[in-house]
């Protein structure tokens, strides 16, 4: 094996209780998906964590990486879980000259501009996940963010796993603490079971988005078809321009876990399994925001047709009064030619005569226009 192997893998229903609850969320934002980060390494270092695990269970004390490398190569059945955020470039090139990890991970792993992916480099694999929260906002406008992203890098060997986060979606304190207090058996797994609990973890950040994202839908849709037309098109394409974004977070994860779940001999089978649960939920999502995508277009080309009809109606309006206007204005040209011998011109009642006589053609043109739903 080469020492870079590339592996990489309805609406018009009435709204109900949970929907209001969704536009809820949406002004508020949930607790979980809503908050600001609040990791930081001591020092401001980018190490947020750094621990030895033996059978499951973390040994006590404080370890600098390099440290906790060397104890886990002590014991028998150890690893180390060491968690960075958002490392600058010398920090994360330390660490992998203690790891042993390749430069080209190294360099994708400070740069963060990475789609999802799946690579092995030697005996380490290298996870891209990006991450995504939903962004509360009061309303929705042209320019509001809905959706931020951001990029969860996961070094996945034998005796070590190493989380770099960047951004402030998906912090990784809960799943560590989950992992240590209440699933020591799925930790005795290996580096293994903290990348599938990281990726549950992102994904299931999918899904909380997905539902918040439905409800800013609801809301374009109900003012779009609503009979004031308060949803400008703005508003739509700003919507549409987030939901790609989320999209581009998504979508592409499906390749790296089905070469996860149809590898042989590098994840355990047991992990294999709950990776498959993880596949589930990311289907799902992946569903959720095609399903978007498509009404997102209906509604899009619908308040197009609208925005059309409403100019077609503007023009025809215009055209009917305009047709009115012309009889008058032809008789003021006829008239205003000041030749010594025309119609009645010397007649006492020859101008209120006239007056009259354009006011009744005005009546008779605008009842027709009327009718036919000119004016």
């Amino acid at each position: 094996m080469s020492d870079r192997e590339n592996t990489t893998w309805g609406r018009g229903r009435p709204l109900s209780k949970a929907w209001a609850a969704r536009a809820m969320n949406r002004f508020l934002g949930s607790t979980d998906a809503g908050q600001q980060s609040g990791e930081a390494g001591p020092d401001g270092s980018a190490v947020v964590d750094c621990g030895v695990y033996v059978a499951g269970e973390r040994i006590p004390g404080a370890f600098t990486p390099d440290q906790a490398f060397a104890e886990a190569r002590r014991r028998d059945d150890a690893f180390v879980w060491l968690g960075l955020h958002q490392p600058s470039e010398h920090e994360m090139t330390t660490i992998a000259q203690t790891y042993g990890l390749h430069e080209l991970s190294v360099e994708d792993a400070v740069k963060a501009e990475q789609r999802p992916k799946l690579e092995q480099f030697g005996d380490v694999h290298f996870l891209v996940l990006r991450t995504a929260r939903y962004v509360p906002h009061q309303e929705l406008t042209e320019s509001s963010q809905v959706v931020e992203t951001g990029q969860m890098m996961i070094f996945i060997g034998d005796r070590f796993v190493i989380t770099v986060r960047h951004g402030d979606a998906s912090e990784m304190s809960p799943v560590r603490a989950d992992l240590e207090k209440q699933r020591a058996q799925l930790l005795e797994q290996g580096p293994w079971a903290v990348a599938y609990a990281v990726t549950d973890r992102v994904v299931d950040h999918y899904l909380e988005v997905a539902e918040q994202v439905e409800a800013d839908l609801d809301l374009i849709e109900e003012g779009v078809f609503s009979r004031d037309k308060s949803a400008p098109i703005q508003q739509v394409y700003q919507l549409k321009r987030e939901l790609v974004e989320f999209r581009r977070a998504v979508v592409p994860l499906q390749r790296p876990l089905s070469g996860i779940i149809a590898s042989q001999g590098v994840v355990p089978k047991e992990i294999r399994r709950y990776f498959r649960d993880v596949q589930d939920h990311l289907t799902r999502t992946v569903e959720q925001v095609s399903s978007y995508d498509d009404l997102l277009n209906s509604i899009l080309q619908a308040r197009l047709a609208q925005v059309t009809v409403d100019q077609n109606n503007d023009m025809r309006k215009i055209a009917a009064w305009a047709g009115i206007a012309t009889v008058w204005t032809a008789a003021a040209g006829v008239y205003g030619m000041n030749f010594e011998y025309m119609p009645e011109t010397k007649w006492q009642y020859g101008y209120p005569g006239l007056v009259a006589l354009l006011s009744v053609i005005t009546v008779v043109l605008y009842r027709a226009f009327r009718r036919n739903g000119w004016l």
